[in-house]
């Protein structure tokens, strides 16, 4: 089974956020094959999941104190598909007949991390130590990974496959992200008869939202409101209404600064209605930023440069696995791995990218045994 069959046969596993069980079962088995043994811990009744997160070290690492020990980490988890998964290969290309997501996010670094596992044993290839993570619910707030255990990790570098974008593109730094869960509260009235008694959850959440900065507020500070919910029924003037939103920004002042906009404008929009407002704010991950002469980002472009790969060094709008390991002081950098238009029907991964990130990966394993430890 080459990297292909093995994408093909993952992608059409469903596996949204908490339903992770018959992939990572996919997983294990095909790592057991290859006389590997994994532990999987107890994160998924920690944090709703299917499974929890499995790790593996590949056997036969080079004796001696030479080279880096390095692990791979991908998630199990896609976003939900909206109908069935059916991967097929056009032109050279995969894509999923089904009409929703392929699930190339982050099945295409999965298929690509054990395809290479394989090849490291097959081929007994030196190694100064390779580990696999397979983590769930990244998806939902990367709850996979932060519920596991680093310290059972003997490599302190790691690297992620987790950025929808040509190969070559380096992720050097990666935002904070902060969610917020604001709770409108009015009084519910008749909306026909007695609308003068009623007060507006509804109203206020809509003047609060009004008087916000979202969407690209500058180069690297981004906010969005995604979530409304309120009222029962069109003849009721809404009690209730909840608004969820979220702040991103390279710059933590910045965050904190935008999260305290929005909350005032969510209490100057109660006032005004009113009505009374509660709020959530939590962190849902850290920031981080490497320089181009940092260890780890000097070997992904090694192995990229040994790839026919030109490294190109960028900052991403979105979080991954890699931000929880960074923030625990585990230097891990996430790598683009050719998918395109993750989380929509027109997701789709060329089938020589799949071979090229095998290629890099095994690239990367003979870098890190190469270096000074």
């Amino acid at each position: 089974m080459d990297v292909l069959d093995l994408f093909l046969e993952l992608a059409a596993i469903e596996s949204p956020p908490g339903g992770e069980r018959p992939v990572a079962d996919a997983v294990a088995a095909y790592l057991a094959r290859l006389g590997v043994a994994v532990e999987e811990d107890d994160a998924g009744a920690r944090v709703g999941a299917g499974a929890g997160n499995l790790l593996c070290r590949l056997p036969g690492a080079r004796g001696g104190d030479g080279g880096v020990r390095i692990f791979l980490c991908a998630h199990l988890d896609t976003v939900p598909p909206a109908g069935r998964v059916e991967p097929v290969v056009e032109d050279g290309v995969v894509r999923n007949a089904g009409g929703t997501i392929l699930g190339a996010d982050n099945k295409a670094a999965v298929a690509v991390m054990l395809e290479a596992a394989r090849r490291v044993l097959e081929e007994r290839r030196p190694h100064a130590g390779v580990e696999l993570l397979f983590t769930p619910k990244e998806e939902v707030g990367l709850r996979g990974a932060y519920a596991f255990d680093h310290t059972r990790l003997g490599a302190r570098v790691g690297f992620v496959y987790d950025q929808a974008a040509p190969i070559g593109e380096v992720v050097v730094g990666a935002p904070t992200q902060r969610s917020l869960e604001l709770r409108f509260a009015g009084r519910a009235a008749h909306a026909g008869m007695y609308p003068e008694e009623g007060r507006s959850a509804i109203a206020a959440a809509a003047r609060a939202i009004a008087d916000m900065r979202l969407g690209r507020l500058d180069e690297e500070t981004s906010a969005n409101v995604g979530v409304i919910a309120g009222g029962t029924a069109r003849n009721i003037v809404p009690d209730r209404c909840v608004v969820e939103a979220e702040v991103r920004s390279h710059a933590d002042a910045k965050v904190s600064q935008l999260v305290q906009e929005i909350l005032d404008a969510a209490t100057f929009g109660a006032s005004l209605a009113e009505c009374e407002v509660e709020a959530t704010v939590e962190q849902t991950y850290r920031a981080y930023r490497f320089a181009p002469g940092d260890p780890p980002v000097r070997l992904a472009a090694a192995a990229l440069e040994r790839c026919g790969f030109a490294p190109r060094y960028v900052l991403t709008g979105g979080g991954a696995d890699a931000n929880v390991f960074n923030e625990r002081g585990l230097p891990c950098v996430n790598l683009a791995n050719g998918m395109l238009d993750i989380h929509t029907p027109d997701e789709r991964i060329a089938v020589a990218d799949l071979e090229a990130m095998v290629d890099v990966t095994l690239a990367l394993v003979d870098a890190a045994a190469a270096a000074r430890g």
